[in-house]
Order: structure tokens, then C-alpha cells, then sequence
């Protein structure tokens, strides 16, 4: 994942100084570009140590059209959670008591997530993060966009149309409200010499903590889509807009600098699922991943 690395020192070089929504400041580019040969291995980060589980179940949940935190926090997956989280505390009054990231927050939001687990209802009002990405994906404006994708695969396989956007300009005021507006905003699909290949276009990108999920996330899902439309692997392309470091990640950039590289893993992925729908978590296996500890570091929210 020498690719990443690289990312990592240009923005630390070449970086401008930035305010943003969060408060919390930024180093950041504008305009960045890496591509992975999917044949070469799964890109799964070898420096730090990724929660591939959340990888998986996020995707699933975005294929699956779930806006609703519920199925995440049921399967142990909390890397959506501040948002609603917030949210709820901006509605009930609470936030102003309850400041960012103190001991008090954190608590707070250790009953949040129960409630959310374990009380439907609650989860049904609190949980919801508005016409996020699966939303998107499978309803824009009435229109399935992977299904349509899948179908337009098999049949125009040399199509310039397999794209899907979760940018819906109409439903983003929404969305802002307790969730994220989608930061992974587009993406397309090409078929070339029986091989698949997406590319994704992403307007922000919180290098350290989100960047190393989207590279996995899409390529998972570039291997899924070819997987069931008979294909063999291709690249996967990451294009991003405002690339970032958040100010209070430096350190953990540094230490993350400092390690060595190993192999990267394998993932098999079920051959007998023909679905793209069909998938289930037990229908991936990561194999020979062998990482350095993970490196933790506070969400920006």
C-alpha cells in the first residue's frame, strides 16, 4: 500500500491550511488520485490494523438500501454512530451539556447505542440517518441503481453509463440533518479484456480514518459485481476532491509513517452467490492478513 503512504507525505508537504464544518482543522489537497491492481491483493492497510468486519457490514447494509444505524450497532459495527448520536442530543437538548468528545459525551452515547440495540422504536426515531448512501443505491428517485447497474454490466458491458451517484442535491439538507451528506459520491464501472474495474469519486476525504475503509469498501464491492457478472478483477481507481488530514490525527500519521509494509491479504469471496443481493457475511474470507496494531484516533463529527 506503498499508494497510501505516498498520499499520507504529499498532503503533509504540499498540504493548505483549512477551517471546516467540524471545528477541527485540516491539512488538506485539492485533486489526488491512486489505482490498485485488484489481481495483485485485497488492499487492506498492513500499517495499522482495519476493522474489516465493519467493512463488510456497511457495505451489506448499503446494498441492502438501510438507512438505520440498527443493523450496525446489531452486528457490533459503531463507525456510524456519532452522527445520530449528536443529532439526538442536539434535539433533546442535551448537547449543550454534553460537549464533544469529553468523558460525559462518551458515556452519554454508551446508553445511545443500547437503546439503539436493544429498544426498536427508539432505534426507529434515533437511529435513522435520513436518504443516505443505500437510500441512494437502490431508490434514486424511484430508481434502483444497482440493480440497473448489474443488469447494464451483462448486457452493454461497453457502456459509459454504469454509474452510480448517491449525490441527490435535492435530499442533502436532509441527509445533513443526523447524518453525513455521502463523501463517496459517484462512482463507475469499466469492462475491458474480460476484467472489471471502478473507479470512484469522492468529494472529501478523511485520509487517516475513512480513506483505508473506502479503498476496501469499493474494491470489495468492485469484486462482488464482477463476481457475479462472470468478470475477472480489474483496478480499482480512487479520485478524490478535498483530500485531508485531520489536525488532531498528526501524530497518529507519523506513527503510521514509521512502520514497514507487508503482503497484502487474499479475500475469497463465495463463488456460488450469483446475487449481487444474495451476499451474506459468512460469504468472505480474509486470508494471510498479518498487520501492525491499529492506531486509534478521534471522528470528526
Amino acid at each position: 500500500m506503498q499508494q497510501y503512504h505516498d498520499l499520507l507525505q504529499h498532503v503533509l508537504k504540499h498540504g493548505n491550511r483549512k477551517s471546516d464544518r467540524t471545528g477541527t482543522g485540516t491539512i488538506s489537497v485539492f485533486g489526488y488520485q491512486m489505482r490498485f491492481n485488484l489481481e495483485e491483493g485485497f488492499p487492506l492497510l498492513t500499517t495499522k490494523k482495519i476493522h474489516l468486519k465493519s467493512i463488510i457490514h456497511e457495505l451489506l447494509w448499503f446494498l441492502n438500501g438501510d438507512t438505520n444505524i440498527r443493523y450496525l450497532v446489531q452486528n457490533g459495527v459503531n463507525i456510524w454512530n456519532e452522527w445520530p448520536y449528536q443529532n439526538y442530543l442536539n434535539e433533546t437538548g442535551q448537547a449543550e451539556n454534553l460537549p464533544k468528545h469529553t468523558v460525559g459525551w462518551k458515556e452519554e452515547m454508551k446508553s445511545f447505542i443500547v437503546k439503539i440495540k436493544e429498544e426498536p422504536a427508539f432505534a426507529a426515531k434515533w437511529g435513522e440517518l435520513g436518504p443516505v448512501y443505500g437510500k441512494q443505491w437502490r431508490d434514486f428517485e424511484g430508481v434502483d441503481q444497482i440493480s440497473q447497474l448489474i443488469d447494464d454490466i451483462q448486457q452493454k458491458p461497453d457502456s459509459r453509463r454504469l454509474i452510480v451517484s448517491a449525490w441527490n442535491p435535492k435530499e442533502i439538507p436532509v441527509m445533513a440533518k443526523s447524518g453525513l451528506p455521502p463523501c463517496h459520491t459517484l462512482f463507475q464501472f469499466y469492462v475491458a479484456n474480460g476484467q472489471l474495474s471502478c473507479q470512484l469519486y469522492q468529494r472529501s476525504a478523511d485520509i487517516f480514518l475513512g480513506v483505508p475503509f473506502n479503498i476496501a469498501s469499493y474494491a470489495l464491492l468492485t469484486m462482488m459485481v464482477a463476481r457475479v457478472c462472470g468478470l475477472q478483477y480489474g483496478d480499482f481507481i480512487h479520485t478524490m476532491g478535498d483530500a485531508h488530514i485531520y489536525s488532531n490525527h498528526m501524530d497518529q500519521v507519523q506513527e503510521q509513517l514509521s512502520r514497514d509494509f507487508r503482503p497484502l491479504p487474499q479475500m475469497k469471496i463465495n463463488p456460488e452467490v450469483k446475487d449481487i443481493f444474495g451476499f451474506t457475511y459468512d460469504d468472505f474470507e480474509l486470508t494471510n492478513y498479518d498487520p501492525h496494531p491499529p492506531i486509534k484516533a478521534p471522528v470528526a463529527v
